[in-house]
């Protein structure tokens, strides 16, 4: 399905980003991998390589810093990497109340949801006009689009990831360029791990189909935005929770 593509991935080394990583590389597109741990992707690289005959590009990137995210990218277009999809799938999940949210929680959850996310944007939109479109995909939550008791500010953070969507997209379909977003529910990664036995048992009895999400379905609903499929489709905000009702 991605015959011939480039995607760009954001926090490609583990979760929903290496899902998406691995199914994406299996449908033939070429990958520029961004992530915090260049270890890890240096495994990924070698083990997509050989695996599929794909190219995989890594670039250690700190998503908080715009720095970071900038050099990444002229190394990119000085290597004319120039890609037809943008994944902004890195992102942090702090829980707090508002009352005992601290100040380094509040700039690093906006730092890495939304800035982020608004950074890479922009600065694809320079491969995007040389291969007259692409696709978009922003990773928003279920919380952003319901709330959540003891999430308001990863909400808010997941909120914006919405309205930045649904505006981008208004701005970019003359172009040609899709932009859509996912809304994830109760999936199983690094960021829900660790939590106690009540919280498990909440949030899976509020799941219609009563069993967690797995990385791989949200990077199925990935392939779909980014593939020809969906080449009509953009603006829109698409759920992946099973049935969850917050």
């Amino acid at each position: 399905m991605l015959k011939g593509k480039i995607t760009l991935i954001t926090g490609a080394s583990k979760g929903i980003g290496l899902a998406i990583a691995e199914l994406f590389a299996k449908q033939g597109s070429d990958l520029l991998l961004f992530s915090r741990n260049i270890v890890d992707l240096k495994k990924i690289k070698e083990k997509l390589e050989l695996s599929y005959p794909i190219k995989v590009a890594i670039f250690q990137v700190d998503i908080r810093n715009v720095s970071s995210i900038k050099q990444a990218f002229e190394t990119i277009y000085a290597d004319k990497l120039f890609f037809d999809i943008l994944v902004n799938n890195a992102g942090v999940m702090i829980d707090s109340t508002l009352q005992m949210m601290k100040e380094e929680a509040l700039l690093s959850t906006y730092e890495t949801n939304v800035y982020g996310t608004i950074h890479c944007s922009q600065l694809s939109l320079k491969s995007f006009l040389r291969k007259k479109g692409g696709s978009i995909i922003n990773l928003s939550s279920i919380i952003g689009a319901k709330g959540s008791s003891g999430q308001s500010i990863y909400g808010s953070s997941k909120a914006a990831i919405i309205g930045f969507t649904k505006s981008l997209s208004k701005e970019l379909a003359p172009l040609n360029i899709r932009v859509n977003a996912l809304t994830p529910g109760f999936i199983n990664t690094d960021m829900t791990k660790g939590r106690d036995e009540k919280f498990y048992e909440k949030n899976l009895s509020s799941i219609g189909m009563r069993r967690l999400g797995k990385p791989e379905d949200v990077a199925k609903a990935t392939l779909f935005l980014a593939s020809d499929m969906s080449d009509y489709i953009t603006g829109q905000i698409i759920g992946i929770d099973g049935g969850m009702i917050l």
